[in-house]
């Protein structure tokens, strides 16, 4: 039998990683993409760094990677139901950070006029 971890908090940021990993998720919110339209939308990832958080999210199943037989070879990465779930974690670190930026760093930057 497997026990549920102690902090399970930890088991979640282990399980969506680093920066890469939460920005892949929210890119791929919007529906099904391929690989070009996910490393144009983050900028500055580099292939291999993609491919890598790419696989690691397969392997956790927060992402379902479907390859099609045609030449050119074509391969799409979608959600799975554990992936979408993740929504409303996304949106909740999105309104934390509008918050903290209001509180915390608007105030840090001296008023330029």
């Amino acid at each position: 039998m497997i026990e549920m971890p102690e902090n399970l908090v930890e088991m979640a940021l282990k399980t969506m990683g680093d920066r890469w990993k939460v920005m892949i998720i929210q890119e791929l919110m919007d529906g099904t993409k391929r690989f070009g339209e996910i490393k144009k939308e983050l900028g500055d990832i580099t292939q291999k760094v993609l491919t890598a958080n790419l696989r690691a999210l397969e392997e956790k199943g927060i992402l379902i990677r479907t390859v099609y037989a045609q030449i050119p070879p074509k391969v799409e990465y979608t959600l799975t139901s554990i992936g979408y779930s993740l929504k409303p974690v996304l949106d909740s670190m999105r309104q934390w950070a509008e918050e903290y930026y209001d509180q915390n760093v608007k105030n840090l930057v001296p008023n330029l006029s």
